[in-house]
């Protein structure tokens, strides 16, 4: 018999404010009682699926664990705050993973582990444990080292860098798991809750490729909490490619060693012909887009540069057309380069030097894939409709692999992502966990219950 979490029931912060969804009117009903819906907008949806979700939403196991969920809803949002305020910077995740896997392990996981990578990862063991469901949300956020984490509340908003990317994600997670143990709802296959590493910026989908490596974990299906609100489903990966471009040269002093390659001329030389190009490539076909989003080099005004380097994004939802455009800036780079030798009076040639700093794949699943299926199924029970939707997430790498994948909303209200005053408010935001626990019985298969 599984050990019974305990819970405190608390008084729910229901609103009608929150236009963004739009919920019915019967979500105050006991969930047990609750009008469930017979076709689902927005998406096409097969009739098998809905039947699965509304039987599994009538099982007495899944009511119970339903309500735990809206009755955390002051659990949750202490405990975000409380992993909020411990930085998780880009490669520096580790002080979040140690109390993300103290977690997992006070809410009933079996076994918690941290890979060589850096993922903190908690098995609930299935009853027969033939595959496993991955279930992640990420640990790091996008804020560098010294950033100020500290959560300023007012009202039902919470105020901080990363309160909602993901750290938002990683609370679901544990909601979830908290719920299943105190209802004792087993499950058939394994549940793998994970806490990854690297999801943003120059951590590359890093914890995520060391999952899905040949060797690897690999979860048979895979289940990320990432992004707001309760009617986006992300089945489709979003490629990019990123790289950092340094021209060096030998310098000088800008009146003795002019006539010198100048590495900041040949950088401008370069984006110029590479925005050339690129503005045409991305006019027609599949979306793409291109993003000088750094640059730097120098030591003062008087003086050439020895090195310019900038950082440039480019992404796509075709991979053909990423490697078009990709091709298009190689070219320019060198271009830049020879075009600025060119003009060599005195000194040496400069070199340029292109590292690839990003590679995140794309790919799409088809929409009649059980998963994708269940999660517009498991939304429609919960949102007016479920919309399917491309983006670039931890789903990126099993998608790409074709392992069936999805990543849904965190609930609530969330908005300045990526920005010092990023908020999330605290407005329905059980809803997401509940949604996110019906996918997730629903893909693992409910098993029996533990009396």
């Amino acid at each position: 018999m599984r050990p019974r979490v305990e819970h405190k029931a608390c008084s729910s912060n229901r609103t009608d404010e929150a236009r963004e969804y739009e919920f019915y009117p019967e979500r105050g009903r006991r969930l047990n009682r609750l009008a469930l819906r017979v076709v689902a907008e927005g998406q096409e949806v097969k009739p098998q699926y809905l039947e699965e979700i509304q039987s599994l939403m009538l099982t007495e196991a899944v009511v119970e664990a339903l309500e735990v969920a809206e009755q955390d809803s002051d659990w949750a949002v202490a405990q975000l705050i409380e992993l909020t305020e411990i930085p998780a910077p880009p490669f520096m995740e580790e002080a979040r993973g140690i109390r993300f896997a103290e977690l997992l392990l006070e809410f009933g996981a079996d076994s918690v582990w941290a890979d060589e990578e850096g993922n903190v990862i908690g098995l609930r063991r299935g009853r027969v444990g033939e595959r496993s469901i991955g279930f992640g949300g990420h640990l790091d956020t996008v804020f560098p080292e010294g950033t100020d984490v500290s959560v300023r509340q007012v009202g039902d908003t919470l105020f901080a860098p990363g309160v909602s990317d993901d750290t938002r994600g990683l609370v679901v997670l544990l909601s979830a798991l908290r719920a299943l143990e105190a209802a004792s709802l087993e499950t058939d296959d394994d549940i793998l809750f994970i806490g990854v590493v690297g999801e943003e910026g120059l951590g590359d989908l890093r914890g995520m490729k060391y999952l899905y490596r040949e060797d690897g974990l690999r979860p048979d299906v895979w289940i990320e909490v990432d992004g707001g609100g309760l009617t986006r489903i992300v089945s489709m990966g979003l490629g990019s490619v990123r790289y950092r471009v340094t021209f060096s040269g030998p310098g000088g002093h800008s009146w003795g060693a002019f006539g010198t390659a100048n590495p900041a001329h040949a950088l401008s030389r370069a984006v110029r012909y590479f925005q050339d190009v690129a503005d045409t490539l991305t006019r027609t076909g599949p979306r793409t887009s291109y993003n000088v989003g750094r640059m730097g080099g120098g030591t003062s005004v008087n003086s050439v540069p020895f090195e310019a380097w900038m950082e440039v994004d480019m992404r796509s939802e075709s991979p053909e057309s990423l490697s078009e455009i990709e091709l298009a800036f190689l070219a320019a780079m060198d271009r830049g380069v020879e075009e600025e030798n060119q003009l060599l009076r005195m000194g040496e040639r400069l070199k340029v030097t292109k590292d690839k700093i990003g590679d995140r794949p794309s790919g799409e699943l088809d929409p009649s894939t059980p998963v994708i299926q269940r999660a517009l199924a498991a939304t429609s029970q919960f949102a007016p409709w479920g919309t399917l939707a491309r983006s670039s997430t931890d789903s990126n790498i099993p998608i790409a692999l074709g392992v069936p994948a999805v990543t849904i909303g965190r609930g609530g209200i969330g908005g300045n992502g990526h920005a010092p005053a990023e908020f999330w408010v605290n407005r329905d935001a059980h809803l997401a966990v509940q949604r996110a626990l019906v996918l997730l019985v629903a893909e693992a298969k409910l098993a029996r219950v533990i009396s």
